[in-house]
């Protein structure tokens, strides 16, 4: 049971690994540790996500709070819900993009805090282990509310078309994707001309992984794009709480590029505002965030981590390698489903430019995209590419990243698998491909 307790939320194999059983403590241990009164409970659609969803909402219950069931949803729409609903905190039932045979569960405080092993979670799960609850003397009532209105309400007030009218085409893969769709058709100007798995079937069914973070998940997408004319393809992940955009040519965009074309749109509207990219995106997000009069500061990857360094320095807005944005708009600090597509054609109606010219305009560097190695030992082999780079300038925010006048890398030790994880950028090609073979034969 331990191991399915991960760095940001609770993930594993059913039934083996997280089943009913277990989600009932989880859900005693989780109103024992915060104390709350009354929890927002969601889930997406798994097989295994009705009845687990249902032990999750005993085992609250019978610690003595109260749940507002909100059925089906993404996970951006929980968040919202964690920040308008009168909650201590929210449950969403969910593996993300995992693959169908699994399932987990994310937590937050009200407003969309997040509960990871440094922040309550550690302690969730010792209870949990421990079966050591303190007792109530009452049972928790269920109440059921739909969100999803209020919600598409809140995202579709960012939209600034300027009259302008856009062509999309979608991939939902058949997951949580589904239920944003319904945001971005009741925009004036705004057709989806293809939608590819756009029904809520059963996961796995869908011939691709909802991860737009891997290239080979949107080539049908980019075909349709290609084919349709649409100025932009638009893909999710299976909680639709990541999101990745294909221009008008079918090219992806890497999502680092992403958050600079992102950090433009958004300092139109909130000028001079602080902005976070994660240390793995390329300079050219520092650069675009600065020469658009914005404050840019570098953060650790990790959706705690950013959440945290948003708060604590007034941050708008950020991105990460990943595919996640992170909007403080709304008075909560969370990912926000389609805003980014939102925000990305109001940064097209204003300058009038297709998105495959903003990106050019933008694109300076030579990056490799992230790089993972399976190793033993992680920690000895960062000590000793901190040795073989010792001339460059060292940053330890996140694992190592060593800077030069001309090229960078950074290597860190994945928090959710055993892993390395390797990203390099240089100011040509040639230089790239020497570094990274360079660096692949130190690691390898």
């Amino acid at each position: 049971m331990i191991s399915i307790f991960k760095s940001y939320d609770i993930r594993g194999i059913y039934p083996t690994e997280i089943n009913e059983e277990i989600t009932y403590h989880i859900g005693r241990a989780t109103v024992n540790y915060l104390r709350a009164k009354t929890i927002a409970v969601g889930r997406d659609n798994r097989e295994s996500s009705p009845s687990l969803t249902d032990a999750l909402v005993r085992g609250i219950t019978d610690a003595g709070a109260d749940v507002i069931d909100l059925g089906l949803l993404s996970t951006p729409m929980l968040y919202f819900a964690s920040a308008n609903l009168p909650v201590d905190a929210a449950m969403m039932v969910t593996a993300s993009h995992n693959p169908k045979e699994y399932n987990g569960i994310k937590i937050c405080k009200k407003n969309a805090i997040p509960v990871g092993l440094s922040s309550g979670l550690s302690e969730i799960r010792d209870i949990a282990l421990s079966l050591k609850y303190s007792t109530s003397q009452t049972i928790g009532t269920i109440t059921s509310q739909d969100i999803k209105d209020a919600y598409g309400t809140f995202v579709s007030s960012f939209a600034e078309f300027n009259g302008k009218h856009f062509q999309l085409a979608t991939d939902t893969a058949h997951a949580m994707g589904v239920l944003e769709l319904p945001i971005l058709e009741a925009l004036p100007g705004v057709i989806l001309c293809i939608k590819l798995y756009d029904t809520l079937a059963t996961p796995g069914t869908c011939p691709h992984e909802a991860n737009p973070l891997k290239i080979e998940t949107l080539s049908e997408l980019s075909k349709a794009v290609q084919i349709s004319g649409a100025q932009m393809g638009i893909s999710f992940d299976g909680d639709a709480d990541r999101i990745g955009f294909i221009d008008e040519l079918g090219n992806p965009i890497p999502m680092d590029l992403m958050t600079a074309l992102l950090a433009k749109a958004v300092l139109q509207k909130f000028p001079g505002s602080t902005i976070l990219y994660d240390l793995r995106s390329s300079r050219t997000v520092k650069n675009v965030i600065e020469e658009n009069g914005g404050i840019a500061h570098e953060c650790m990857v990790g959706h705690a981590n950013i959440k945290k360094q948003m708060l604590e320095e007034g941050a708008i807005f950020a991105g990460e390698l990943s595919g996640h944005y992170y909007f403080s708009f709304g008075g909560y600090i969370a990912e926000k489903g389609v805003l980014p597509a939102i925000l990305l054609m109001n940064l097209m109606a204003s300058t009038g430019k297709k998105l495959s010219t903003l990106v050019a305009e933008i694109k300076k560097y030579a990056h490799s995209g992230e790089i993972n190695l399976e190793v033993i030992d992680a920690k000895a082999l960062i000590k000793k590419v901190r040795e073989k780079y010792s001339n460059g300038t060292l940053s330890v925010l996140d694992g190592v990243k060593i800077s030069f006048p001309t090229w960078w890398f950074s290597l860190r030790a994945s928090n959710t698998e055993p892993l390395l994880r390797l990203n390099i950028e240089a100011d040509t090609d040639d230089l790239l491909v020497s570094k990274k073979a360079e660096l692949l034969a130190l690691l390898r």
